[in-house]
């Protein structure tokens, strides 16, 4: 059903009160439409005070703040309302300013505007000094609290996500409460003053009607001093109880909802839950009974009193004496019977921590390494351009007290011995050669560089030394995150992919129908994707990768083609990653002799790919890294530029001998990418010139 092309009846409620609230305050409206205002207001803040007291927790009615508003700038047009119609009317009689002000002016108060002044200004004091003055410091209280509480509820539920004890989902809604929560009490701490402006607004407005109003009977309609006070005066008080007794209903909602603890039931469950132990009502028979006793004291009043409590604490103590329902016997677990959760582990990756180690991940000590490797994870997310699956974090026996361990899918990938309590100074190679430091050597798991454990006090003089200093909590997320950047294509799995691809759906749906479901399936799109990782490619940007496909697929659906043509279509991005915008790239190129002995070698027979002869092999490799090693730092990487067909060879043998050089095949090189030719690997003069190439000549490279 399509959707009406009319707005929701709902959605003009509020702009059309605002409306009303301002023709209230400027207008002049008829003495019985003014009725009908005080009797919505009165209704309007009963319906306010039950929302609160029905409330299970404060959260519930987290509106409350600009409800409270506008049900104060409302009650404040009314007065403005009433302040024209009395002054103006108000010499006719005491209907002529509508019957709930008269009702008030004359029934409530007897008539006598004394006794109204009186009842006024006890219901201001009740209202502004007893209940808005103690609402007010309970919101302060209440807001300050959940502030200074806000940090470490995130911490906690980023622990519970990291070790995997709620979902992203109950995470998000976790946050969002805790968001909501501190939005509310620091709203409930300004509200409060709304209601304290609106006493001291009313007092003044009193004052104006019962002054201007007693001059203007004098004045402008000759009415005596007596008759003008007592019309005009008696108008005024009833106007101001007719708005005091809303303002005070307002108030005892405001502080009904800052002073609740979050429960199950509402507030007159909970309350009566609390009074329903007889040994509550016992006492109290026992003192009304001996007060009722004195002769001084009204008798009747007190003995019947003590005969009620009397009467409650029988009935609540048959009640508890009362067997209790019969409570279902527990079924105890058979023992020879094993659940598949009991044998299989559903985490991807898991970073295991010998028993010395637990009070990293203890949550009264701040759960350092949970916060550190729930860093890790969002890095990595960032970096691949997918959800990485949850970390799990947990104890192992098996392991020496201060060692630990990173498995992903089961294979443990690496480990170390770290010094809880300890700082480990890492030497960069910023370190003076003759300084030395008091401690442990031993090496940074990470990178291997020399490093050695400190006590913290050194900390200060070794960052003076030049030394990369990290706590235990940092070397473990470091080795973490360089172990996974490794091999992220082991992170991404067909839920990863479906992810995926359903948020580039949202915004370009018809992109992903021409590859997914078909031609290629769920499979087949997680295969692409983790080649692509492999190779160094992440999907932060998978609109390119998806384009290339669904153009690929209309003339190949083998595996090896597509990744080759959607290399080639991003190559540009692929030297981006290396190589700045107009910057050269350095080129290593194998000698074309060489290149055709690879192609014409032997090849696997399971994936056709060529084999290269292991002395061969080893060759390249140390030429290929010894030409990396004479590169001055920070400079641009080079990239070994080789044909297609050998490509995935050499990536293979590099990636073991020379991880940080790129290997492209000649067709991924952009036709505009300016390189420069470094060395020729397997030619007579290798090593020896060095020549300048321009992309006209990226063509005679690959010859």
């Amino acid at each position: 059903m399509s959707a009406s092309p009319f707005p929701k009846a709902a959605a003009f409620a509020l702009p059309l009160g605002i409306l009303t609230i301002i023709l209230l305050m400027i207008m002049p409206i008829p003495a019985l439409l003014l009725d009908m205002f005080f009797v919505l207001n009165i209704a309007l803040s009963v319906a306010v005070l039950m929302a609160a007291m029905n409330a299970q927790k404060p959260l519930d009615f987290s509106s409350f703040p600009s409800v409270l508003l506008f049900a104060t700038l409302l009650r404040l047009a009314l007065n403005v309302a009433s302040t024209r119609i009395v002054l103006v009317h108000g010499h006719e009689g005491g209907a002529a300013a509508g019957h709930v002000i008269e009702a008030f002016g004359a029934f409530l108060v007897g008539g006598n505007f004394a006794v109204g002044l009186f009842v006024f200004l006890i219901l201001m004091v009740i209202n502004l000094v007893v209940v808005t003055k103690g609402a007010g410091r309970v919101s302060e209280v209440s807001a300050r609290f959940t502030l200074d509480a806000l940090p470490g509820k995130q911490m906690a539920i980023d622990a519970d996500l990291a070790a995997g004890l709620m979902t992203a989902d109950e995470a998000r809604a976790r946050r969002r409460e805790v968001a909501t929560e501190a939005d509310f009490y620091g709203s409930m701490d300004g509200a409060s003053k709304f209601v304290k402006g609106d006493a001291i607004a009313a007092l003044l407005i009193l004052g104006l009607n019962v002054i201007a109003g007693f001059c203007l009977g004098m004045i402008s309609h000759g009415l005596s001093a007596s008759l003008a006070a007592e019309r005009y005066v008696t108008l005024a008080v009833g106007d101001a109880l007719v708005a005091q007794v809303p303002a005070l209903l307002l108030s005892i909602a405001a502080a009904v909802i800052v002073t609740r603890v979050s429960d199950s039931r509402d507030l007159s469950g909970q309350i009566g839950g609390q009074f329903s132990n007889p040994r509550i009502w016992l006492p109290v028979a026992c003192i009304l009974c001996v007060l009722g006793l004195i002769p001084a004291m009204p008798q009747t009043i007190f003995l019947p009193a003590a005969a009620v409590a009397g009467s409650i604490w029988w009935h609540l103590h048959k009640r508890e004496k009362l067997p209790e329902p019969p409570i279902e016997p527990v079924v105890e677990a058979d023992p020879s019977r094993i659940t598949i959760d009991e044998v299989s582990d559903h985490t991807l990756v898991t970073i295991e921590v010998g028993y010395g180690l637990v009070h990293l991940i203890d949550d009264r000590h701040g759960s350092p390494l949970v916060s550190r490797i729930t860093g890790v994870r969002k890095q990595l997310c960032q970096e691949l351009g997918f959800i990485v699956p949850q970390f799990r974090i947990r104890d192992a026996i098996e392991l020496p007290p201060n060692d630990y361990r990173i498995v992903l899918g089961g294979v443990p990938l690496g480990g170390a011995s770290i010094r809880p309590g300890k700082v480990l100074a890492i030497d960069a190679g910023d370190v003076l050669a003759e300084t030395a430091l008091l401690g442990e050597t031993t090496r940074d798991p990470s990178f291997g560089c020399p490093a050695t454990w400190i006590d913290p006090a050194q900390k200060d003089h070794a960052i003076a030394q030049g030394y990369l200093t990290v706590d235990a909590g940092t070397v473990i997320a470091t080795h973490l995150n360089q172990l996974l950047s490794q091999q992220p294509e082991k992170l991404l799995g067909p839920d990863q992919v479906h992810d995926l691809l359903q948020s580039v759906k949202e915004h370009a749906s018809q992109l992903v129908e021409t590859v997914y479901p078909q031609p290629l399936t769920l499979a087949a799109i997680t295969r692409i994707l983790r080649t692509l990782l492999s190779d160094g490619i992440p999907l932060n940007h998978p609109l390119p990768i998806l384009s290339s496909l669904s153009g690929a697929v209309q003339h190949t659906l083998d595996h090896k083609a597509l990744v080759d043509t959607v290399r080639a279509d991003l190559g540009a991005l692929i030297i981006g990653r290396v190589c700045g915008p107009y910057q050269q790239l350095p080129v290593i190129t194998l000698d074309a002799r060489l290149e055709d002995m690879i192609l014409q070698g032997l090849r696997d027979p399971a994936s056709g790919e060529p084999v290269i002869e292991p002395d061969l092999a080893r060759n390249i490799g140390d030429r290929v890294a010894q030409l990396l090693a004479t590169r001055p730092p920070g400079t641009c990487p080079p990239a070994l530029i080789v044909q297609p067909g050998t490509r995935r060879a050499m990536a293979a043998l590099l990636r073991l001998r020379a991880p940080s050089c790129l290997v492209l095949s000649i067709a991924e090189l952009p036709p505009t990418q300016p390189i420069e030719v470094l060395a020729v690997v397997g030619d007579e003069n290798d090593g020896h010139t060095q020549n300048r190439h321009t992309p006209n000549q990226v063509e005679s490279i690959a010859a």
